[in-house]
């Protein structure tokens, strides 16, 4: 797993994480003639893609730490169902909320 060693690290990647949390919206912006809950559709899977590709890079390699597939098997069966629950529940919210902005 890789983790930041030092505060300038963890600062850059907290300054990174606030600029992409917003990007979706701003993607958007870039397209034309498409609809905006399909976008965000599109969004979330490329989104899910995406971290699923850096959990198994990223999370996969380093010295610290164990690697993302050992903490997935570690990791307690209703934890991981109720964090899918979560998410679900979470981007379905975000739909619902991207629908009623479109209207």
């Amino acid at each position: 797993m890789v983790l930041p060693q030092n505060f300038s690290e963890a600062l850059i990647l907290t300054m990174l994480s606030a600029v992409f949390w917003g990007s979706w919206a701003n993607s958007f912006k870039g397209t034309r003639n498409y609809a905006f809950a399909l976008f965000y559709w599109d969004y979330i899977f490329g989104v899910s893609a995406c971290s699923l590709a850096f959990a198994l890079t990223f999370g996969s390699f380093g010295s610290d730490g164990e690697p993302f597939l050992a903490n997935v098997a570690n990791a307690d069966r209703s934890a991981l169902v109720s964090a899918l629950i979560a998410g679900v529940i979470f981007n379905v919210a975000n739909v619902l909320l991207v629908a009623a902005i479109d209207l």
